[in-house]
């Protein structure tokens, strides 16, 4: 029984990929459009969507990975629908060298790992350019919605100096790195001093995390904050 399963599985398969194909080659501008806009949707979700998970999380450091694909799929979306594959179906029709039809008949093979390779290099180096910098505030499940304040701090490269502007409703300030307390400041305006060497260090450079909390100990707002590297 299994065995007659198998060629009906390939089919499928052989079906399916035939099916992506003719959409992927759909060369009639509404089809550019709709796929170039897809994939630029797609793109701003995964590289917006990774850069606000790694502002909670700066420990998921596979998201560099997810957010490079968001940032370089924005480009290479319309880059592939508006000229590789025109370009490749034009040269299937009209090329006669060898080197121009065997580029066009791999075109799509190429396109992609060169889109991979790029995915892999972005999301190992992490340049400047593709870094969302998100400042989260998280209320706390119990907290006044109408207590809170604004958190400003000044950075140098060895200092980080700290203090909350408009403070309402807080009663003490947690600051803590790699889950580890290092400061509680009970007086406003709740400021105070940490030295950058005792910040935990990660890809996206030393991160803290500041804490506004109530009489109860229950969590306010929360703010995830990064010094440079």
């Amino acid at each position: 029984m299994h065995v007659h399963l198998i060629p009906t599985i390939r089919r499928a398969v052989r079906r399916t990929w035939r099916d992506f194909l003719s959409v992927y080659y759909a060369n009639t501008p509404i089809w550019r459009w709709l796929k170039s806009a897809a994939l630029l949707f797609l793109g701003f979700f995964a590289w917006t969507g990774g850069a606000v998970l790694l502002s909670v999380k700066p420990q998921w450091t596979a998201l560099h990975y997810a957010m490079a694909y968001g940032f370089l799929l924005i480009v290479w979306g319309p880059f592939t629908h508006f000229v590789v594959v025109p370009t490749a179906i034009k040269l299937r029709r009209t090329a006669e060298s060898r080197t121009a039809r065997t580029f066009a008949r791999h075109a799509s093979k190429i396109s992609l790992t060169v889109f991979v390779a790029l995915v892999v290099v972005f999301g190992t180096l992490t340049p400047g350019i593709m870094l969302l910098e998100f400042s989260p505030t998280v209320p706390g499940s119990g907290a006044d919605a109408g207590a809170g304040g604004d958190l400003v701090c000044d950075v140098d490269d060895e200092l980080v100096a700290c203090h909350v502007e408009n403070a309402r409703g807080i009663d003490h300030v947690v600051v803590t790195t790699g889950g580890e307390t290092i400061a509680v400041v009970e007086e406003p305006p709740f400021g105070f001093e940490i030295e950058t060497e005792a910040l935990e260090e990660t890809r996206t450079g030393k991160e803290f995390t500041v804490e506004f909390r109530d009489e109860r100990g229950e969590r306010i707002q929360r703010h995830v904050r990064s010094v440079p590297a």
